[in-house]
């Protein structure tokens, strides 16, 4: 059976390619998932891709993940990165491997997007690569 590897985009990702296209750069969503669902395929794998701008939603997906097969989680949870328990809770939860996903360099920005909830528990962190940041983050999906 091929490995199923769920990508996970939080609030204000359905903007992308508009939103502040200097720090998260002109590539749309559908463009990215794209991309992201052909690497995936050129390694037997296959790709779901999911975005919610609600926590709740979020929650439920990542959720779901551990009765639908997934494998592996790469997940950009936007602005909950650094406020959402509820997020962190269901990956602990699910216990599915992840890898914590920023197109921004969150360092490089506010303080309060040092922090995040999430990083404790995944096996990896990639930041401030834009879109080559996801496009890392399933080769390593793909590799585990």
């Amino acid at each position: 059976m091929a490995k199923q590897i769920l990508v996970v985009h939080g609030p204000n990702l359905n903007l992308l390619g508009t939103r502040e296209p200097e720090i998260y750069g002109r590539l749309t969503l559908s463009a990215l998932n794209d991309r992201l669902v052909d690497l995936a395929t050129e390694s037997g794998c296959t790709l779901n891709a999911f975005q919610s701008n609600h926590e709740g939603a979020i929650v439920d997906c990542i959720q779901g993940a551990r009765l639908d097969g997934t494998n592996f989680i790469v997940i950009n949870a936007g602005a909950y990165t650094h406020t959402s328990v509820a997020i962190r809770d269901a990956l602990a939860g699910v216990a599915i491997p992840f890898v914590e996903v920023h197109l921004s360099n969150v360092y490089k920005r506010e303080a309060f997007r040092h922090h995040s909830y999430l990083s404790e528990l995944a096996i990896g962190v990639v930041a401030g690569l834009g879109a080559d940041g996801y496009e890392a983050a399933v080769k390593v999906a793909i590799r585990h």
